[in-house]
């Protein structure tokens, strides 16, 4: 069931355990050998030892779904969701059943704003994003596991090593990208991200509540989902 722990919170801390598409694997694997990526692994380990909740189940899930070779458009978020149930492994998105968090409320009102698309857009109601996932959007929170109730608390203990070189790939790779960078923490990635390989990079406040509406390029009108969708045309996507 959803709310069984197995379900909702991560069970391991090898990461054999956590599957990605096969253009992944080398990078994932180079990471988890180095000592960053063996503190980080040894840090989960002490961490699930002590008993501690940590989300979501499937820390590169978003990995998973989305391939190099597949990725079109890269959606930045920071930390997963830290109540149980929410996280499910994609940046903004929640689980089946999950009520819309602000955040991802105000995104799916931007894309009615700018496109016209039913609010939220999917067959049945719900804030989980694995159809845009499957569909070459990369949703990539910088730092991939989280311990219940408590925000941050997997910040820099190693994640961001693995996620920067994620970025990095995507942009030097062979095609132009989307990259949407929503808040600070997301633009300060635009150093990883080539200024001559063709690639469109959207900036704007972050769709937080706290920051949706105000200066200086407030979320709400951005029209990035319209840009995106006019530049995926242009390049037969």
């Amino acid at each position: 069931m959803l709310n069984t722990p197995a379900a909702t919170q991560l069970q391991s801390a090898d990461p054999a355990d956590w599957p990605v598409a096969p253009g992944w694997q080398p990078l994932v694997d180079t990471f988890f050998a180095s000592a960053r990526g063996r503190q980080l692994l040894a840090f989960l380990q002490a961490r699930l030892e002590a008993g501690a909740a940590i989300f979501p189940p499937q820390p590169l899930r978003a990995l998973q779904l989305t391939a190099p070779e597949d990725t079109r458009v890269v959606i930045l978020g920071q930390d997963p969701y830290h109540g149980r149930g929410q996280a499910e492994g994609l940046a903004f998105s929640v689980a089946p059943g999950v009520r819309l968090p602000p955040s991802l409320q105000n995104i799916f009102k931007e894309m009615q704003r700018d496109m016209g698309v039913p609010f939220p857009p999917f067959p049945n109601p719900g804030g989980s994003l694995v159809k845009w996932a499957q569909n070459g959007v990369l949703l990539l929170n910088t730092c991939l596991t989280v311990e219940e109730g408590q925000a941050a608390s997997h910040a820099g203990k190693g994640w961001e090593q693995l996620t920067d070189a994620v970025i990095r790939e995507v942009a030097e790779g062979p095609r132009p990208v989307v990259f949407m960078l929503w808040g600070s923490h997301a633009q300060s990635k635009r150093a990883f991200i080539p200024q001559d390989r063709g690639h469109l990079v959207l900036t704007s406040n972050h769709p937080s509540p706290l920051s949706a509406l105000r200066p200086p390029v407030p979320f709400i009108g951005n029209g990035h989902f319209g840009q995106a969708r006019a530049f995926r045309q242009q390049h037969g996507y």
